[in-house]
């Protein structure tokens, strides 16, 4: 059998399970507070930029409108964000972190130290995963400006 052709060669499988092994740590911990793992990067998003536009929280999480507009209005009725409408232009929807959203920041901080110290790597090796995987997307053309891999 050909070497390239083997499941555990492929880094695109290797990708997908380390993406699959994290989602699935964060799912069981960020449960713990009523949320999902989309949730979570939402408010990340929003943490770090609060009054985006839907549009700009889509490219920001690579994400389209069918499966964010969705997301935005669970998180609107449990209280985590608020949509504006601007006042110039009420085509132009804002999302803005309530106070319930804002209080989670430091509940999710303890979630993200609890998992960080959980796994068996170094801060330098996870800081060099990180960028590779980076890296990796936006080689392939997948970068919050750019959209999806072509």
């Amino acid at each position: 059998m050909k070497t390239s052709q083997q499941l555990d060669h492929q880094i695109c499988f290797a990708l997908y399970s380390a993406a699959r092994s994290a989602t699935a740590a964060y799912r069981e911990a960020l449960a713990e507070i009523g949320l999902t793992y989309t949730q979570y990067v939402t408010l990340l998003a929003l943490w770090e930029r609060d009054g985006r536009t839907v549009s700009e929280l889509g490219e920001a999480l690579r994400l389209d409108s069918g499966t964010l507009s969705p997301l935005l209005t669970r998180m609107a009725a449990s209280g985590l964000v608020e949509r504006r409408r601007d006042g110039e232009d009420s085509r132009r929807v804002t999302i803005h972190l309530t106070d319930s959203g804002l209080d989670l920041e430091s509940r999710v901080g303890a979630i993200q130290h609890r998992l960080y110290d959980a796994v068996d790597m170094e801060p330098e090796e996870l800081a060099t995963l990180r960028r590779l995987a980076q890296r990796f997307c936006e080689s392939i053309g997948d970068t919050p400006t750019q959209g999806a891999p072509r």
